[in-house]
């Protein structure tokens, strides 16, 4: 990492900060892979892709209910702090009592999930106020798990993307989870899988092709015009995620929200906009907003 990219990460508000006991001063790093980005040429799809190493990307976490049979696993999430996880609120329309959830954090394989894993509790959920059921819309939750993480190699926090990032501008984007592979099918997927897509403007998306105005404007969109590479049934909550154009690290910056179908044409991904939420983020964690961070 070169000396602008230790820079921004350190100077995160707030996020990293606050963990610097549990997990260090730093964010967004992946140590388990000597290269930071993955080496399958983008030709990978979660439905039906390749599955990603041990330890690719630790700060993905699964969170699962008890009496859901086979893997448990219902949506994923992101370990932005030591207590606290970014997630999708339309994961819990069914799921109200959140005392029987289990969060897994450190996993790559689910059955088993490996000594590296952790298994917290939910302290809190906390949706926003705003989200509403019937348009998808401020699709975004936190949970506070009941006990700090202890980060590894394994597990790391993410950099959440704040109002300086010019989301725009970041080429290198990827999505990762444990959903389905096939449209349709309800059998998840036990090893995570990871894809490579890209960033697909939101103006473009909400055309009259593509999704007809039904594109919110805190929303993002990734994938590719033509299908193929794309989230499914069981990804929500999960993140998107781009590297910094300036160093090795990464930042969520959207939150696997919902879609027409999988892999459709003109059909991409919809995630929520981490960046635009910053601020909620923030104040949800009992932090300063990004203005008056010091």
């Amino acid at each position: 990492m070169n000396g602008l990219g230790l820079l921004v990460l350190l100077t995160v508000p707030g996020l990293a900060h606050s963990t610097q006991n549990a997990c260090g001063w730093t964010c967004g790093l992946r140590p388990m892979l000597s290269d930071s980005t993955p080496d399958d040429n983008g030709l990978t799809r979660i439905l039906g892709g390749a599955s990603a190493k041990p330890g690719a990307w630790p700060w993905i976490v699964s969170i699962q209910h008890p009496r859901i049979q086979g893997l448990g696993h219902w949506c994923g999430g992101s370990l932005i702090n030591a207590e606290w996880v970014l997630t999708a609120a339309h994961c819990f329309d069914k799921f109200k009592k959140t005392g029987v959830l289990n969060v897994v954090i450190g996993a790559t394989q689910l059955t088993p999930p490996g000594p590296e894993a952790q298994v917290r509790k939910i302290k809190r959920l906390l949706r926003h106020e705003n989200y509403k059921r019937s348009d998808i819309s401020n699709d975004i939750a936190l949970l506070e798990l009941d006990a700090p993480v202890d980060c590894s190699p394994y597990i790391q926090l993410a950099c959440v993307a704040d109002p300086t990032i010019t989301v725009s501008e970041l080429q290198n984007c990827w999505m990762a989870g444990w959903g389905t592979t096939t449209e349709g099918n309800e059998d998840l997927s036990d090893d995570l899988q990871e894809a490579k897509v890209q960033l697909i403007d939101v103006q473009l998306c909400n055309s009259s092709r593509w999704y007809s105005g039904e594109i919110h404007t805190h929303n993002l969109c990734a994938g590719y015009p033509e299908g193929n590479n794309d989230t499914c049934q069981g990804d929500s909550g999960g993140p998107l995620m781009c590297q910094d154009l300036n160093a090795d690290s990464w930042w969520v910056v959207g939150v696997t929200s919902w879609g027409r179908g999988c892999a459709r044409a003109k059909l991409p991904g919809v995630y929520t906009s981490t960046q635009l939420f910053y601020d909620w983020i923030l104040a949800q964690m009992g932090l300063n907003p990004f203005g008056n961070a010091s």
